[in-house]
C-alpha cells in the first residue's frame, strides 16, 4: 500500500515537472542537471505554482488540504506559490452512498432508517475528511449529518509520514531548505488534520462558538443534538441560507451587503479579543447568511473542524499592537515586539520601528479594495525575518483567518475601511479590560475567592498581633521586625476593608 501510494506520487511529480522545481535550488547543481535530462522531451507552458496547485489536487484530499494549510505560511513560501496555493478549494468528489450508510450503522449499531425519520442518501457537500447529508430526526427536528471519510486514519497516516518523508528531501536537497523548516509545517498539519478526524471534537468546538453568540443579532451557530453525536458522525441543527460567495442573489434577498462586511469584522474581533476562540476555517464554503425570518441578514457559521485560541497575554499582546497600528505608533509596536521576547532584546527600536513604518504607512486612509493583506503581511514577514522576530504557531491559525476575512470584506463591499471599523471595537475592548470596567470585571470574577477569604482574615490579623520576635535578633533587628509586623497587620486590616467595601454589594 505505501509502495503503491509513494509510486503514485512520484509519477504525479514527474507529471508536473516538482522534481525539476525542487533540484533547480540543489546546491551541488548536479540533481538539477538530471532533472533536466529526465525531462529533455517535455516543455512545461504552465508556471510552477500552477503546476504544484495541480499536483496536489490529483493526489488527494490530505495533499489538498496540506496546500490550504501550506498556503497560510507565507512566512515560508514564495508569495506566487503562496497566492496559487490560496485557490485550492476543499471540494472533492463524494464517497458513496452504501459506505455512508454503512457507517452510520457502524457508529450507531443500527441502520440509518432506525435512527432517523428520514435520511437523504445524496450528500449535499462533501470536503476532504467528512461529507454532509440532510436528515430528520424522530422527533421532526431537521438536522444536517457529517459523516467521516471511511478508513481516514489509515489513509493519514500513510500520506503524513511520506510528506515528512519528503519535507526531508526537501530539507537536504533545498539551499534554502531549513530556513523553510518543511518537516515542522509538516508536522503542524498533522495535528490539525487529526483534530479534525475526530468530530466529537468538532461538535464540542461549534457548541463552544454557539455559547459564545448566544444571542447574537450578528451570528448563528447551529445546535449540536448530542444524544447523536459519536466521533465519526455529527449531527447538528439543519440551517438554511445562501452562501456569502452568492453575493447577487443576497442582493435579491434584501441582504444589506455594507452592513455584512462591517459585522463580519466585528464577529472576527469579537471571537479573538473577546473570547480568545475563534472559527479558523472561514472560506467561503463554510459561511453562508440567513435569510428567513428574524435571522435576515445573519451570519451563519459551519465546519468547526479548525479553531483557534489565544491566551490572555496573546490577547493583549495583539489589542496593543492593533491600537499602535491604528494610531500609527510604530515606535509602540517595535517595542511590544521586543518586550514580548518576540524580537532579541538586543534589536535596535529605532530601526524596527523605521521598517515597520515603511511597510504599514502606504495603506492607512485608503479602502480594502486598494489593500492587499496578502503583500501586506508578506512585506510584514520579510521584516520580521530581517530582525529576527520569531513567528509565533499561535497566531498563523488567525493569520490564515485575517486573510478570509479580507477576502469576505472585498467581496462585499470593497470600499469598507477596516481601520475604522475595527478600532472602536478594540479601543472598547481596551477599555473594559484596563479601564474602570476591567477592575469591576476583574472584582466579580475575584468575589467567590474572596468569600472564601474574608472570614479568616481576623484569625490571620491575631496570628500577627501575637507572632513573638525571634530571641535571637540583635535589639535594632527585633525593633525592625516589630515594625515590619505592624505595617503588615495594618496592611492587611487595610486590605480587608478595602475588600469588604468592594465586594459587599455583590452578597447585598
Amino acid at each position: 500500500m505505501r509502495l503503491f501510494r509513494l509510486l503514485r506520487i512520484l509519477a504525479v511529480s514527474s507529471r508536473y515537472g516538482l522534481d525539476e522545481m525542487l533540484f533547480e535550488h540543489e546546491p551541488s547543481g548536479r540533481l538539477a542537471a538530471l532533472s533536466r535530462i529526465l525531462h529533455f522531451w517535455r516543455r512545461f507552458d504552465e508556471p510552477q505554482a500552477v503546476r504544484l496547485r495541480k499536483a496536489l489536487e490529483a493526489l488527494g484530499p490530505i495533499f489538498v488540504k496540506f496546500g490550504q494549510v501550506l498556503s497560510t505560511r507565507r512566512d515560508l513560501l514564495p508569495p506566487d506559490i503562496a497566492d496559487e496555493l490560496a485557490k485550492l478549494q476543499d471540494r472533492v468528489p463524494p464517497f458513496p452512498s452504501a459506505q455512508a450508510l454503512a457507517e452510520i450503522e457502524r457508529a450507531y449499531g443500527r441502520p440509518a432508517s432506525a435512527v432517523f425519520a428520514e435520511f437523504s442518501a445524496e450528500p449535499v457537500a462533501s470536503a476532504s475528511v467528512a461529507q454532509v447529508h440532510l436528515a430528520r430526526l424522530p422527533d421532526g427536528r431537521d438536522v444536517a449529518v457529517k459523516i467521516l471519510r471511511p478508513n481516514m486514519q489509515a489513509v493519514i497516516d500513510h500520506d503524513i509520514s511520506l510528506l515528512d518523508t519528503l519535507a526531508g528531501l526537501v530539507e537536504k536537497a533545498w539551499s534554502d531548505g531549513k530556513r523553510l523548516k518543511p518537516r515542522e509545517v509538516v508536522a503542524e498539519f498533522a495535528k490539525y488534520l487529526r483534530d479534525e478526524l475526530d468530530l466529537m471534537r468538532e461538535a464540542s468546538n461549534c457548541s463552544q462558538l454557539r455559547r459564545n453568540f448566544e444571542g447574537s443579532t450578528l451570528l448563528v451557530v447551529p445546535e449540536v443534538y448530542w444524544d447523536w453525536c459519536t466521533p465519526s458522525v455529527m449531527v447538528m441543527e439543519r440551517m438554511r441560507g445562501i452562501p456569502i460567495s452568492q453575493t447577487e442573489a443576497l442582493v435579491n434577498a434584501n441582504v444589506d451587503l455594507k452592513a455584512l462586511s462591517r459585522a463580519g469584522v466585528e464577529i472576527f474581533f469579537t471571537q479573538v479579543f473577546r473570547d480568545g476562540f475563534f472559527h479558523a476555517d472561514m472560506h467561503p464554503g463554510n459561511i453562508f447568511v440567513a435569510t428567513d425570518g428574524e435571522k435576515h441578514g445573519r451570519y451563519i457559521a459551519l465546519d468547526f473542524g479548525i479553531v483557534g485560541t489565544l491566551t490572555d497575554t496573546d490577547k493583549n499582546y495583539l489589542a496593543q499592537n492593533f491600537l499602535a497600528f491604528f494610531q500609527r505608533d510604530y515606535k509602540r509596536v517595535a517595542q511590544a515586539h521586543v518586550e514580548a521576547g518576540w524580537a532579541p532584546a538586543d534589536t535596535r527600536v529605532d530601526e524596527f520601528e523605521a521598517a515597520i513604518r515603511a511597510v504599514c504607512e502606504p495603506i492607512f486612509d485608503r479602502p480594502l479594495k486598494e489593500i492587499s493583506f496578502g503583500k501586506v503581511l508578506l512585506r510584514l514577514f520579510q521584516t520580521s525575518r530581517r530582525f529576527n522576530v520569531e513567528i509565533q504557531p499561535q497566531l498563523v491559525m488567525l493569520q490564515k483567518t485575517l486573510l478570509n476575512i479580507e477576502g469576505l470584506g472585498r467581496q462585499l463591499d470593497p470600499d469598507l475601511d477596516l481601520w475604522k471599523t475595527a478600532k472602536p471595537f478594540l479601543e472598547r475592548w481596551m477599555s473594559e479590560q484596563l479601564g474602570l470596567r476591567g477592575l469591576k470585571k476583574a472584582i466579580e470574577l475575584e468575589a467567590p475567592n474572596w468569600a472564601h477569604t474574608l472570614p479568616q482574615l481576623p484569625r490571620l490579623v491575631h496570628q500577627a498581633l501575637s507572632r513573638p520576635a525571634a530571641p535571637d535578633l540583635s535589639p535594632w533587628l527585633a525593633e525592625l521586625a516589630a515594625g515590619q509586623r505592624r505595617q503588615n497587620t495594618l496592611l492587611a486590616i487595610i486590605a480587608a476593608l478595602l475588600a469588604g467595601i468592594l465586594v459587599a454589594p455583590f452578597f447585598f
